[in-house]
């Protein structure tokens, strides 16, 4: 495999194209930021922690029939993935009231919903990335009906197995975000990442916050939030 010419740059992420085309390099960057770009910062060793995560969430999705993007990694910051055209829509499932949907609807942090909700965001940084719902996306023509469903699908059934893995690990799954993308024959699979940028993750015992919220947040030991998340994830086998 042969790492050829950078194709974009992300505010986490670097893509390059290889000798393949069907394939990219993707290699993680220890760049953070929050607010749509707003604010930014480093977290040391960030990207070798999202790379690993996310490489052993998506290899664990595999097996439990979420077909993903996923490859080979090539070392602790790079890994190998199918080429995909991204479905333009954010997809956020969400067990717990945090963040934008405690402020949006008045519900206190913390609280358990009645049933996990989902959320299409417009993947858009200069629209602010809007909520949408299916109507919006099929008007946009952003997906169609069909892959709408199969998101949909796949979003929840990895909200299921995701839960059950942390909750193995003391975590609770509060939140998070999926991207998924289309293969060169329209194949849709779980595309981008799985870490602590893209989820809220809480120690199950004390409610400690062990992912991007201490950034965003300005709570402090961002890095030993990421370590131990890391840490958790590898002592599960």
């Amino acid at each position: 495999m042969v790492k050829g010419e950078q194709l974009y740059e992300g505010k986490a992420k670097k893509v390059f194209a290889t000798d393949d085309p069907e394939l990219l390099l993707v290699s993680y960057k220890d760049d953070a930021t929050a607010f749509n770009g707003l604010k930014k910062g480093t977290i040391a060793g960030k990207g070798v922690i999202n790379n690993k995560m996310s490489n052993a969430l998506m290899q664990y999705l595999e097996k439990k029939g979420v077909p993903t993007h996923y490859v080979e990694e090539i070392n602790d910051r790079d890994t190998l993935v199918k080429k995909v055209q991204i479905v333009p829509l954010e997809v956020i499932i969400r067990n717990i009231a945090a963040g934008s949907f405690s402020k949006h609807y008045g519900v206190e942090e913390g609280t358990l919903l009645k049933a996990p909700t989902i959320e299409f965001s417009y993947k858009n940084d200069e629209l602010g990335d809007p909520l949408i719902n299916d109507y919006h996306a099929l008007a946009l023509g952003l997906a169609t009906q069909e892959e709408i469903d199969t998101i949909k699908k796949y979003a929840f059934k990895v909200n299921e197995e995701l839960k059950a893995f942390w909750k193995s690990c003391g975590v609770t799954l509060v939140d998070f975000k999926l991207e998924f993308g289309r293969l060169s024959d329209g194949t849709i699979v779980l595309a981008d990442e799985i870490s602590p940028d893209t989820c809220r993750l809480w120690d199950s015992e004390t409610g400690m916050k062990l992912d991007k919220d201490r950034f965003r947040r300005d709570m402090g030991g961002v890095e030993d939030a990421y370590q131990e998340i890391m840490r958790r994830l590898q002592a599960h086998g």
